[in-house]
């Protein structure tokens, strides 16, 4: 007689597999999405509407952009078109910003607006430093936060102490780990261990 087949084992890639994902993970782009509704004899020439989003690819800053459209003037995907996507790159990414920005995120209490600052090369940096932030502070979850502005502001213009610590000419840091070279090549084999803090 033969054996009915044993079930699968579920091991933890394909408990991860299963588990519902609400956000994809990965480096967050900055999407201009352009879109309207689909011209129809009683509306010939519909409005066109420009939405700026922070997403991980297209596909999601898409899905954002009819969240978001629904959501303000009532517009759906089957009754819509986008008519161009484009990806916003930083002009100086070699340089440090200070990036203010103004968000909205649901707690379970209530909808709350807040402002926070950023210091960092990329937009996109401080966009993820943000996420991540409002999950470790407040147990937000990145369905549940929306950016509303974000803004590079000048040092004078920063509020935040942990932002201003950092405008300071004078700044320096300590060296905790410090491993002295010499210039004349050491033999491989010592008979002590360097110390190097």
């Amino acid at each position: 007689p033969t054996s009915s087949p044993r079930p699968p084992k579920f091991g933890l890639s394909t408990l991860v597999e299963i588990r519902p994902v609400t956000m994809k993970t990965g480096k967050l782009h900055y999407y201009q999405i352009v879109g309207r509704k689909v011209p129809t004899e009683r509306d010939p020439q519909p409005k066109i509407f420009r939405m700026k989003i922070f997403a991980p690819d297209e596909v999601v800053a898409k899905s954002r952009f009819w969240y978001f459209l629904h959501k303000i003037h009532k517009l759906k995907k089957t009754t819509g078109e986008i008519i161009s996507v484009n990806e916003i790159f930083e002009k100086r990414p070699l340089k440090v910003k200070n990036f203010a920005v103004w968000l909205r995120y649901d707690s379970r209490t209530g909808t709350h607006n807040m402002y926070k600052e950023f210091r960092d090369l990329l937009l996109t940096d401080a966009i993820e430093a943000c996420y991540r932030e409002m999950a470790g502070r407040h147990r937000v979850r990145p369905r549940s936060l929306q950016i509303i502005r974000t803004a590079e502001i000048p040092a004078g213009k920063c509020r935040r102490t942990n932002i201003l610590q950092f405008h300071n000419s004078k700044i320096s840091f300590p060296m905790t780990h410090k491993q002295v070279r010499t210039s004349v090549l050491p033999n491989k084999f010592q008979a002590n261990r360097p110390s190097t803090y």
